[in-house]
């Protein structure tokens, strides 16, 4: 590599920020020779140079964070999932965030998943040319949809709550697992989170805000039933936990992340994001 012919690009937000620092740098320093050219020098002088020094001290400190932030926000390569069915880029709140529409960037980026295959579709639910069967079958995250049938599978006796038909969800999930989704947040203020899930055990999952946790760990309450007589059915029992947590969300474009953090073997088919203050 040619060292001397080479160029150097400095991010958008490290110019910014130098910017702002020079123009910090500049208004003390005019401000200092202000005060002794007009020989300002009484106590109430001293007093408000102080002032708008202190003043200007922490407006660089909170243009330096605001810099750091958008530099995070920008370093995101992931993208709003969209295909053939769902134009709708990123998930809109208040509302109901789609589980299975996480975001486009592939593993490490919009999810992680233990291992490479997509245990639903294209597995479970063979490939056969359906939206259903072949969804995001090329990527790790595992995905089915409700089915109703007879014999029942999700269309049974033990639902708590009845979860609509061929609905789309991530399943089979494990420790360590995440999800994380681009949302448009329409209103700024408290949000209750509620999740339309099946649970094996009582698993544990938590919700991160910008990669920041915002919930801390929050306990799945199993729905399996000792009175199922199909075992491997007691992955079907559906049910809704209306307010699992309370979080702060400010307006505008941000991500939400799903973290499975405990035991697993739970089904997420949305989180419900409603506004009460």
């Amino acid at each position: 590599m040619d060292i001397a012919n080479s160029s150097v690009i400095i991010p958008e937000e490290k110019i910014l920020e130098r910017k702002v620092k020079c123009m910090i740098i500049s208004l003390l320093s005019q401000s200092h020779e202000i005060m002794y050219r007009y020989k300002l020098r009484s106590m109430n002088a001293k007093k408000c140079f102080y002032i708008f020094s202190f003043g200007m001290i922490i407006l660089g400190f909170g243009i330096q964070g605001f810099c750091q932030s958008t530099k995070n926000e920008k370093s995101y390569q992931g993208k709003p999932f969209i295909d053939s069915k769902y134009k709708g880029g990123a998930q809109v709140l208040p509302g109901k965030l789609q589980c299975e529409c996480y975001d486009l960037g592939g593993e490490g980026v919009a999810f992680h998943d233990t291992d490479s295959i997509n245990s639903g579709s294209g597995k479970l639910n063979p490939a056969d040319g359906s939206y259903l069967h072949e969804f995001r079958m090329n990527e790790a995250v595992d995905i089915s949809y409700t089915k109703f049938q007879d014999p029942p599978i999700d269309n049974n006796a033990f639902n708590l709550v009845e979860p609509e038909k061929d609905q789309l969800y991530v399943g089979w999930t494990k420790p360590g697992e995440w999800t994380k989704y681009t949302v448009n947040v329409t209103e700024a203020g408290t949000y209750q989170l509620g999740l339309m899930f099946t649970s094996n055990k009582n698993g544990k999952i938590s919700i991160a805000v910008n990669d920041k946790d915002a919930t801390g760990l929050i306990t799945i309450p199993s729905t399996a039933n000792e009175k199922e007589t199909v075992p491997w059915r007691n992955w079907h029992h559906w049910n809704s936990l209306d307010n699992m947590a309370q979080i702060e969300l400010k307006k505008g474009i941000q991500t939400i992340t799903l973290h499975t953090e405990e035991l697993g073997d739970m089904n997420y088919d949305y989180i419900n994001f409603k506004k009460i203050k």
